[in-house]
């Protein structure tokens, strides 16, 4: 991926809210599509399983959404540990299925290969696939950071371990990502193109989020994401799809966007001016129409949220990869479900004002 498309945007994730034992999940080779995906990794080599994070299932409950009692309620939106994953009424976390639909709605899909592509999950029980994060507390020192876009980054230091996972394991090529929760004080932490110096890490952008503030970045900041997004809000986690309920948006990427962007976005990643390209931020949802009486599992739970939230355009790179956590324990065989989705059951939700 090209550097104009975001700086330090390896997000160091310590997957101490993922539950990662492999009970069960049999490992499939994904078929990886004619892009490498945000690990850096085509599909078809991938088979090493270093680099996981293993977690307790005490540590995966402790990431499961608040559900009042019913694991189907959304009321309380995400958490993590005793934090919220931003508040219930932040674009991440709001029910769009009232929402309009865009009027460009057709023309978008149609350029983003509506006719031709299929959701694919970019991640699965290979440990070098989705994107890894942890939770650390007050305990967990905080080291020097320097960052290569210093003047669209968070100055550190952050509380990262130097052992913090990073996307694609220690000698991955791709995105790099760490990302960390601090749950002490619900800061989020994300990093791109990282690498432990020690002490610190040396990084291409560093982003931070306060997980109780619905705060955008200044417009015109890239994060860890060429969006200027958070990454993790936008995951898949198996401990909620277990719990049988997504409640907030997730993310995807294409292979061509806009040079514009509009909220929650704030930073574009591309020299296009085609304005019937997707800008960053752009938001799909799957249409009620689309019959999901034939899906279930793991897959069933992820396409409800894409119904109820949607997924917003917060990277470039392989068409329509949806992104989730690094977990061994995902079922390949459930997740092959959501390749036989195609991009044209998708609808684009009615845009804000798109920023050049």
């Amino acid at each position: 991926m090209s550097s104009i498309r975001r700086f330090c945007g390896s997000a160091l994730v310590i997957a101490v809210g993922c539950s990662s034992s492999s009970d069960g999940g049999t490992t499939v080779s994904p078929d990886g599509g004619e892009m490498k995906n945000d690990a850096g990794v085509n599909p078809a080599d991938a088979t090493q399983m270093d680099g996981g994070v293993s977690v307790t299932p005490e540590a995966a409950a402790a990431d499961a959404p608040a559900s009042n009692g019913d694991a189907s309620c959304s009321c309380h939106g995400p958490t993590i540990g005793a934090c919220p994953v931003f508040p219930i009424d932040s674009e991440w976390n709001r029910d769009i299925t009232g929402d309009p639909v865009d009027p460009n709605s057709d023309a978008y899909i149609a350029k983003m290969n509506g006719a031709t592509k299929h959701l694919h999950p970019d991640f699965g029980s290979n440990a070098l696939y989705g994107i890894p994060w942890i939770m650390v507390d007050a305990s967990q020192a905080k080291v020097p950071m320097t960052f290569t876009y210093a003047s669209e980054s968070d100055p550190g230091p952050y509380p990262f371990p130097a052992t913090a996972p990073i996307e694609g394991g220690p000698n991955g090529t791709g995105d790099r990502h760490v990302i960390v929760v601090d749950t002490s004080a619900c800061k989020l932490y994300e990093t791109f193109n990282s690498h432990f110096t020690n002490p610190g890490w040396q990084c291409d952008s560093g982003a931070l989020f306060d997980l109780l503030s619905k705060a955008l970045r200044p417009d015109g900041w890239t994060s860890a994401d060429a969006a200027g997004l958070p990454i993790l809000p936008g995951l898949a986690r198996l401990s909620e799809v277990k719990n049988q309920s997504i409640a907030h948006a997730l993310r995807f990427t294409m292979a061509t966007t806009q040079m514009a962007y509009v909220h929650p976005a704030t930073h574009y990643a591309s020299s296009n001016t085609d304005p019937s390209e997707p800008p960053m931020g752009l938001r799909v949802r799957l249409k009620q129409s689309f019959d999901l009486s034939t899906f279930t599992g793991e897959s069933l739970v992820i396409l409800k949220a894409l119904t109820q939230y949607g997924m917003f355009v917060a990277d470039n790179g392989s068409d329509w990869f949806i992104s989730g956590e690094t977990n061994t324990a995902w079922d390949d065989n459930d997740l092959a479900q959501i390749k036989t989705v195609p991009a044209s059951a998708f609808e684009v939700v009615k845009l804000g004002t798109i920023q050049h």
